[in-house]
């Protein structure tokens, strides 16, 4: 019997080939990659987010981590507040979270907790991906109904981001720490 191929066969489980994706993913991706640009501006870590819902982008944000004193202060987590305040309801059905690189655990459970379709994210993140590169919390079943993902949309961009700016702060600032 012959082996059915899968797209899997010859990338990592949680990577896509970039031509998964259609146009609309990559301008989304597009502007999360500018929020991304802005964030590394800001000496933050270069990490951007937007927050779709039928083809509109409801909210967007930059990591803010150092900038707000929160740890919290991710970009999925901003852009979904700022989601869930613009609804004035923390039940986001129906939307799409782009992010630069792969959620850590504390952003894709929040991804999971404001109930949202789909996260399409870019650069994997072996230091603390959580959708399959360390752990996979995004189809976890033991909380709850696993949340759809895809990555590798546009990763080598923002794997470019994050490797100019941690090159550059530890050429400046041996010490530096996220």
């Amino acid at each position: 019997m012959a082996k059915a191929l899968s797209v899997s066969w010859c990338y990592a489980p949680h990577m896509l080939p970039d031509w998964v994706f259609d146009e609309a993913d990559r301008d989304f991706m597009a502007a999360a990659l500018a929020e991304a640009v802005a964030a590394g501006e800001r000496n933050e870590v270069p990490v951007g987010a937007v927050l779709v819902r039928s083809g509109e982008i409801i909210s967007r944000a930059g990591n803010r981590r150092r900038e707000l004193g929160d740890p919290t202060g991710h970009a999925e987590v901003l852009a979904i507040r700022e989601a869930a305040r613009v609804f004035g309801d923390f039940r986001l059905d129906g939307c799409t979270l782009y992010v630069t690189l792969e959620p850590c655990p504390m952003c894709i459970t929040t991804c999971r907790q404001a109930r949202l379709d789909l996260v399409i994210w870019g650069a994997d993140d072996p230091k603390a991906g959580a959708c399959g590169s360390v752990i996979d919390l995004a189809e976890d079943r033991r909380l709850g109904p696993p949340l759809a993902q895809r990555g590798g949309l546009e990763a080598a961009a923002g794997r470019k981001l994050l490797e100019q700016f941690f090159a550059t702060r530890r050429r400046n600032s041996p010490d530096y720490s996220c």
